[in-house]
C-alpha cells in the first residue's frame, strides 16, 4: 500500500531536521576544535615569547664575560687565545640576534608589539648602520656606496625598529653578495605619494631572488634554499619582522630582484605618523 501524501511530507520534514541537526552538531565540534587549536597556538606563542626572553640572560652574560676575556682585563691572552674568544664572542652575538628574532616575532603574533615614536634624521640613521656594518664590509672585500638626498625632513618613527629594518637590510645584502661585489643605500624624497614620505633602497650585486620567490622572502621562518647544506643560516624572520616594522609606521617594502642579477629592497617611511594614530 502506497504512503499518502502528507506522510511522505512528514518524512521530508523529518529527514530535514534530522538533516540540520547533524549539520548543527557538526558546527559545534568544529567551533570547539577551532576554538582548542587557536587556544594551542596562543600558549605556543607565549611559550617562544618566554623562552626566548629567558635566553637572552645567560647569552649577553657570556657575550659580556667573553668581551672581558678578550679586553684583556683579566690578564692578557696570546694569539690564538684572543682569535679563539673572538670566535665565542660573534657565535654569541649570532645566536642573540636569532634569539631576538623569535622574540620579536613573539610579540608580533601575539599583538604585542609597540612603538615608541622619536624625531630623528634618516641620513643620521643610515650612518650609524653603515659604520656598524663598514668591518664585515672591508672583511669581505665589498665597495659601499652611499647616497642620501640633502636636506632630508625628519620623521618621527620608532627608531629602534627603523635601525633593525636598515640593519636587517644591509645584514642581508653583505652576506649574498660575493668577494668583491658592491652593496650600497640610497635614500631621497619618493615620489607619487599622499603626504611626504622617504624612500630608501638596499642593493646589491650578489645572487639576486628568483621572481617567484619575492613574496616568499617576507614569509615568517621561510628560506628560498631550505636544505640543510644551504650556505646561509637563520630563522628565516629577518625579512617578516622587517616588513611588520614598516608597516607599523604605514609604509610599504618589497623587493626587484632576478637571479644572478643582484636584489634591490626598498621600503618607504612616512615623513610623520598618519593622523588616527
Amino acid at each position: 500500500m502506497k504512503s499518502t501524501l502528507p506522510d511522505q511530507l512528514k518524512l521530508e520534514a523529518r529527514s530535514v531536521e534530522e538533516r540540520l541537526a547533524f549539520y548543527e552538531e557538526q558546527h559545534l565540534q568544529l567551533s570547539r576544535q577551532i576554538a582548542e587549536l587557536r587556544n594551542e597556538d596562543a600558549m605556543k606563542t607565549q611559550f617562544l615569547a618566554n623562552i626566548s626572553h629567558d635566553l637572552r640572560t645567560p647569552l649577553t652574560a657570556i657575550i659580556t664575560h667573553a668581551e672581558i676575556l678578550r679586553d684583556g682585563i683579566l690578564g692578557e691572552l696570546n694569539p690564538r687565545q684572543r682569535d679563539s674568544v673572538v670566535g665565542m664572542i660573534n657565535g654569541g652575538r649570532q645566536l642573540l640576534d636569532m634569539v631576538s628574532d623569535i622574540l620579536t616575532y613573539a610579540r608580533s603574533a601575539a599583538n604585542q608589539l609597540t612603538t615608541s615614536h622619536t624625531e630623528f634624521g634618516i641620513d643620521a640613521l643610515i650612518e650609524q648602520v653603515t659604520t656598524l656594518n663598514r668591518p664585515l664590509i672591508a672583511k669581505r672585500a665589498l665597495t659601499l656606496t652611499l647616497e642620501v638626498a640633502r636636506n632630508l625632513p625628519r620623521v618621527r618613527a620608532d627608531r629602534d625598529k627603523i635601525h633593525h629594518v636598515l640593519s636587517n637590510l644591509l645584514g642581508n645584502a653583505i652576506d649574498f653578495t660575493s668577494s668583491g661585489g658592491r652593496v650600497w643605500i640610497h635614500a631621497a624624497m619618493a615620489a607619487d605619494e599622499p603626504r611626504p614620505t622617504i624612500f630608501v633602497e638596499v642593493g646589491d650585486t650578489g645572487i639576486g631572488i628568483a621572481p617567484e620567490h619575492h613574496e616568499l622572502v617576507f614569509r615568517e621562518f621561510a628560506q628560498v634554499d631550505a636544505s640543510p647544506s644551504r650556505a646561509h643560516h637563520g630563522t628565516g624572520l629577518g625579512l617578516a619582522i622587517a616588513r611588520k616594522f614598516v608597516e607599523l609606521h604605514d609604509g610599504r617594502i618589497w623587493v626587484e630582484s632576478a637571479l644572478g642579477q643582484g636584489s634591490r629592497f626598498r621600503f618607504t617611511l612616512p615623513c610623520q605618523p598618519a593622523k588616527a594614530e
